[in-house]
This record gives C-alpha cells, structure tokens and sequence, in this order.
C-alpha cells in the first residue's frame, strides 16, 4: 500500500465516501480509513433519501459507495486510527493500528460522534467522578493510579497500553478483542491485565469510582474507568492538532461552508459537524469537503514543488 496521499479521510460512512467520490474523481491521491461496519448507516434501514423510492439498507448504501470510490482510484483501508500529528512541512501523520503510518497533505474528518455507552448502574452517576469517554483526554488525572478500559476495539487496546505507562496497574475488560494482529501482539507482550470473555455489570461508588464489577461476579478495585467502544473518535484524535469545537456545546467541530475547520489542511463533514442526522447532510458536506480538500492539496503541494525547485 502506498504511504503518502493527498487526501486522507478518516470514516467510511455517507460523508466518508461522498468526499471519496469526489476527490478521487479530480485525479489527486486518496485513501478511506475505518471499518465500514462502525457507520451508524450500516444497519439502518433508509427510506427518506432522495430519489431512493423504495426501502434499501444502510448496508447496502455503503457496499455502492465503497465500489464508487474505488472506481475513481479511491484506496480502501479498513483499519481504525490510533493517532494524528502533523510536522513542519505542513503534512499531517496517520497512524493506523496495524502499527503502519500515512502522510498526508490534507485530513477530511468523517467518522460521525455516536459515543457508545455501557448503560450499566453507576456510569451516569460517576460520570466526571472516574467515568471517562476519552483516554487522550484525561490519562493524567490517572498518574500512578488504578484504572480499568472497558471495550473490544482499537481504542480500548490502544488506551490501555496509553494507560499502562501513566497510570501503571491497568485492566482491560472486553468480550473478544477485535484488533489488528500487531495491536494484539503489542498487548499480549504487556502488563495490561486483559479480562477476555467478560463485560462490566456496575460501576461502583459514591462521590468517585471505587471498583468494577464483572458479570462473573468478580470485583477490580480501580480508581478510573474509561468506556472506549469502537474506534478512537474525531475529537479524540484531533485534539491534539488543536481543532475548535463548537462553543455552545463543545461536541461538534467547528467548521464554515468549506467545510474547513480552523486547522488549515483539516477538513470534518457529516456528524461531527452536529444535527440534523441525516444522509442528506452528510454527503452533501461530504461533497464539498472532498472538494475543497483536494483543491488545497494540488496548491499545497504545487507550492512544495515550486519551492523545491
């Protein structure tokens, strides 16, 4: 596979593909990061999307959109991403979990905002009292401490292995590790204490987290727990590149009718841009997106050439 692209984007959902689509289709590099299995579309049944008369699929949708990106030169990678960064030459860094890296000119944000929840007692209640969503968020307030990830993805395994070197004793509790094979390995050669085969019944405490308990009946005793279910989300990922959210409620990222966000070369459609949740929304951002990131990667790297000469 190649390592370096014009246009990386990160969710294979309706903005993912749309932006796909049409980057690919002006001829410039272009690679779709993520399962496609993670979109909230897959198993969604859609009925009220233009010129679609009949019911079809999330599924299917999907499976068309994949094979219209590839068609214009689209490269399919389904894999999560476990981290961004960016460097002095104005091109950002992907890494991917299998432990391969991308460079890339321009980011396009499409991975949606669902955050999954365990809806076990105790995790509202203890939510901000030891409950987190987010590892690269708040790993420090754990330095030295307990702290259970609870999850069967890359995030969970990634944050554990984060959260091995900053807190020390760390458990992993999950059902089946769906993981690349290098994350596995990375695990397994760790002093993460993985609970294959179970899953969180409550959340314990008052004022904060005191332990887990399992579905066996055991207890861990910890002073955090962080719900990562899935793969790492666009916030988590670009908050380090540091992207403006919005003010009102600080879920979403803040974007104009480019679809730029205020990172130059950083690009969000679809949920993450905030309601309504529709397809419609989504590709139509997706389209523009897709657009104008392709048109700021030719300038961008015509600029480097000119520069280079």
């Amino acid at each position: 596979m190649e390592t370096e692209f014009d246009v990386v984007i990160l969710g294979s959902g309706p903005a993912g593909l749309q932006a796909a689509v049409h980057a690919a289709r002006t001829r410039v590099r272009v690679a779709v990061l993520g399962k496609v299995q993670s979109s909230a579309l897959f198993r969604a049944h859609v009925e009220n999307y233009c010129c679609i008369n009949e019911t079809i699929t999330g599924e299917a949708i999907l499976d068309q959109g994949r094979e219209q990106a590839k068609k214009f030169g689209a490269v399919l990678v389904d894999e999560d991403v476990l981290h961004l960064d960016s460097d002095v030459s104005g091109r950002f860094g992907v890494r991917l979990e299998s432990g391969d890296s991308l460079l890339t000119w321009t980011i396009i944000l499409a991975m949606g905002v669902s955050r999954n929840r365990l809806n076990v007692p105790g995790e509202k209640e203890l939510l901000g009292k030891g409950v987190s969503y987010c590892v690269d968020c708040d790993a420090n307030f754990y330095r030295n401490q307990v702290v259970t990830l609870v999850g069967n993805g890359s995030a969970a395994a990634s944050g554990a292995l984060k959260m091995l070197l900053i807190a020390g004793e760390t458990h992993l509790v999950c059902n089946t590790l769906e993981i690349s094979e290098h994350l596995r390995y990375q695990l397994e050669s760790s002093r993460v204490e993985v609970h294959t085969g179970r899953s969180v019944s409550r959340i314990i405490g008052d004022s904060e987290v005191k332990a887990v308990l399992l579905d066996n009946g055991q207890s861990i005793e910890t002073d955090g727990v962080f719900i990562e279910l899935g793969a790492k989300g666009a916030i988590e990922l670009a908050s380090n590149l540091g992207v403006a959210l919005d003010s009102d409620s600080m879920r979403f990222v803040s974007v104009n009718k480019k679809q730029e966000t205020n990172v130059p070369g950083l690009y969000a459609a679809g949920d993450i841009c905030g309601p309504p949740w529709q397809i419609a929304k989504a590709v139509g951002e997706g389209c523009v997106a897709g657009l104008e990131a392709a048109t700021y990667a030719r300038r961008v790297r015509r600029g480097q050439t000119e520069v280079a000469g």
